[in-house]
């Protein structure tokens, strides 16, 4: 029986993640401190026998290492999504992602725990000049702190797995969807629609290309790569096979809870600074295992919009 250790276990795909492993008989440890996850998150693995949570910073280096101990492979979740208000407090990407990440190898290190899986994001490419962007595709200047760090974060992974006979396997997320979404576009629009139904603020143009993918879909992606590690690290993307534009999001939103705003753009063509206009993955390596996405991105935002406006309490934080 495999023991697993997830890192920001509480968390949006943290949750989502240990409920997966929970279905296919791993032993699961939690470890999370509460800053963005929910105990709610977790109520469904509260009742399984092989769960177990451990409350904790990763900065803890001392509770980091006593929690891991035993484990097979870390799930390394744990990190500050913020993207968007990145510029107001850069040194929190570094601490919580880059730092973090290392404290998290150092953790396995003193603990003889070799496997390693790392969710990073599609951001690490940038302004990308092939799209679909595939895992070789030429980095170009980065445009975020949120994906520097998580990019610094991948080096280091890489470097551990060369120089310590770890095995790593990295995954390049688009944005998630589905339940327990907790922050991002589709979170903002409903909160904001609920209270002001006539009118919508629009950052940017509306013109902007994103792909996003369910997290169940990106779960059962996950648990299909880690049965067979790879003999030293590796880089999947993961999304879905189209894209949509924030104005698609919109449409599909508003006819779903049955209204019609008025939208009030920023102006531009992105949202803040170092949002992507243009994000699109070419998916191909992680279809090649024979994993697909079950759900359309219309119908992904269409099951995020529903579990929010049935828990209308995590719009309430």
């Amino acid at each position: 029986m495999t023991a697993s250790f997830v890192t920001g276990a509480a968390g949006f795909i943290g949750s989502a993640l240990v409920d997966g492993l929970l279905s296919e008989g791993h032993l699961v440890v939690g470890y999370d401190n509460f800053s963005s996850g929910r105990e709610a998150f977790l109520e469904k693995a509260f009742a399984h026998p092989n769960f177990k949570l451990a409350r904790g910073d990763i900065s803890d280096e001392t509770a980091l290492e006593s929690a891991m101990k035993g484990s097979d492979v870390v799930w390394h979740l744990s990190a500050n999504a913020d993207v968007r208000f990145g510029l107001e407090h850069p040194q929190k990407d570094l601490i919580e992602n880059t730092i973090g990440t290392f404290k998290v190898l150092e953790a396995m290190r003193r603990n003889d725990v070799r496997d390693i899986i790392f969710s990073s994001t599609g951001s690490v490419y940038g302004e990308a000049t092939v799209i679909p962007t595939p895992e070789d595709a030429p980095f170009p200047i980065q445009t975020s702190l949120y994906a520097s760090s998580k990019l610094s974060g991948e080096a280091l992974i890489s470097s551990y797995c060369h120089g310590y006979g770890f095995r790593g396997v990295v995954f390049r997320f688009v944005s998630m969807l589905g339940e327990r979404y907790t922050h991002g576009h589709i979170f903002d629009f409903v909160k904001h629609l609920l209270k002001e139904p006539r009118s919508l603020p629009v950052l940017g143009d509306g013109t902007q290309r994103k792909s996003y993918l369910y997290v169940k879909d990106c779960i059962e992606a996950m648990l299909k790569v880690s049965s067979k590690m790879p003999d030293c690290f590796e880089v999947f993307n993961l999304g879905a096979d189209e894209y949509c534009t924030v104005l698609d999001s919109i449409g599909w939103i508003t006819s779903f809870m049955k209204l019609s705003p008025k939208l009030e753009f920023s102006g531009g063509d992105r949202g803040w600074v170092g949002d992507n206009p243009f994000i699109f993955l070419d998916t191909s390596k992680i279809r090649s295992l024979g994993w697909s996405n079950s759900l359309s991105i219309r119908q992904g935002v269409e099951r995020t919009v529903q579990w929010l406006l049935d828990n209308r309490w995590i719009l309430e934080r």
